[in-house]
């Protein structure tokens, strides 16, 4: 499978009368867009806006951020199993708006998992300097839907007006010459078949929580009875993969999969001879003992026997649960001999290194940590907020104190985060 990511860097956007791309300058025809989004009956209307690197300005609370990407016709589909038909992606060509976000704020706060703010959007200061998205340029979009809809139904309306607005966004790119392209494939060269053979193990979702009814998480199924499944790299990056409507699932934005951190490493280090990039499997985390016996294990033999790999990375999405599998998945890996290594986050808010340490496997030794709960900043005022209603705007206009974890970009489970370990 060969895909080829062609690239059109962005450095701005404005409003005009209709969709185009001049000279690195991204137009967004507000009427049609608008047209695109209203296309879904759950959505009474909409509004756009647009916010720019450094400018004094926070949004949210932050449903998903999408990197306008759309597909060439020689190729796979846009968002197979929500746009489109089920079909395999990351084949073909795909154009992306490099620089560009189409980001969604939800009408209310997700409550309990993520507080009265959720994730906030911050393009200036402190807490912007540790969040790629605040170098973005965003184009915003505020839905507002009609009263007294369910959640999932809700949820679902703004997951595909959203991806319709970048799909549409990156069309205009087709047929432009970019800037760069990419070519990402997983076969190598003959005389490099003795180099170690590298997978990529990643969960995509969590069982200790319910996804809601309908909710789209792979090929736009909701992982109901899912076992660990071999996925192609370029499946993920390429729209198979979309996150959970859950807000505190470890920080896996749509903008996240596109730009998968842990993949593309991995495709530079094959292209350099470094390793074998032999593939990669999708999982999620158990809801009980007798589930997560049964996919740690069904990980591992596709790790070992499918893939005959001499190592693999892990990453996982979410808190104690998930935390439990990545471990045992990897330990398992290790009696097999299969060398890992996995990504951990410490999210224990009392600090104490009793309430983080969930696992302690002699075997699984090699524990990369991208960040924790430990941060806090307090955020100054604004000269503008963008938000879907008054209440949440007064909120966010600030000043108000956030933890590092609310502040959209900053803390992410599975390497795309700007934080680092220290060690004293």
């Amino acid at each position: 499978m060969q895909l080829t990511v062609a690239f059109h860097s962005i450095t701005a956007i404005r409003f005009g009368s209709r969709t185009s791309l001049e000279e690195g300058i991204l137009v967004a025809g507000k009427d049609e867009l608008s047209r695109l989004v209203l296309e879904d009956q759950a959505i009474q209307s909409v509004a756009l806006e647009i916010t720019h690197p450094g400018e004094s300005c926070r949004a949210g609370p932050v449903f998903d951020i999408v990197e306008p990407r759309a597909k060439a016709p020689d190729g796979s589909l846009d968002w197979p199993g929500i746009l489109g038909a089920p079909q395999t992606a990351g084949q073909g060509t795909t154009h992306v708006l490099a620089g560009a976000a189409v980001t969604l704020v939800s009408e209310t706060s997700p409550g309990e998992w993520r507080g009265a703010t959720g994730y906030v959007l911050e393009m200036s200061g402190p807490p912007a300097a540790g969040s790629h998205y605040a170098t973005l340029n965003h184009l915003i979009v505020i839905p507002h839907t009609k009263a007294n809809l369910p959640a999932h139904v809700r949820h679902k309306a703004y997951r595909s007006a959203q991806l319709k607005v970048a799909v549409r966004l990156a069309n205009v790119a087709i047929g432009i010459e970019p800037e760069r392209t990419e070519i990402l494939e997983t076969s190598i060269a003959a005389d490099c078949a003795h180099l170690p053979r590298l997978a990529y193990v990643g969960q995509i979702f969590s069982r200790q929580r319910t996804p809601e009814s309908g909710e789209r998480i792979i090929y736009g199924a909701d992982t109901h009875g899912m076992l660990p499944t071999l996925l192609h790299p370029n499946e993920w990056l390429d729209g198979a993969v979309a996150p959970s409507y859950h807000s505190s699932l470890g920080g896996a934005e749509t903008y996240f999969y596109q730009n998968h951190p842990v993949i593309m490493e991995l495709y530079r280090r094959h292209r350099s001879r470094e390793l074998n990039f032999a593939g990669s499997v999708a999982t999620i985390a158990s809801a009980d003992n007798f589930d997560r016996e049964r996919n740690c294990r069904f990980a591992a033999n596709l790790v070992k026997w499918a893939l005959g790999a001499d190592a693999a990375v892990l990453t996982k999405c979410g808190g104690g649960v998930p935390h439990t599998d990545l471990s045992e998945t990897a330990r398992l890996l290790e009696t097999m001999g299969v060398k890992t290594v996995v990504q951990v986050t410490d999210l224990a808010r009392d600090h104490r290194v009793e309430s983080a340490l969930l696992f302690n496997f002699p075997e699984v030794n090699a524990i990369v940590c991208v960040g924790g709960n430990d941060t806090r900043w307090r955020l100054p005022q604004v000269e503008r907020v963008i938000t879907a209603n008054s209440g949440m705007a007064e909120l966010l206009a600030g000043p108000l104190d956030i933890d590092s974890l609310n502040v959209i970009g900053v803390a992410n489970q599975q390497g795309a985060s700007r934080l680092r370990s220290m060690v004293y």
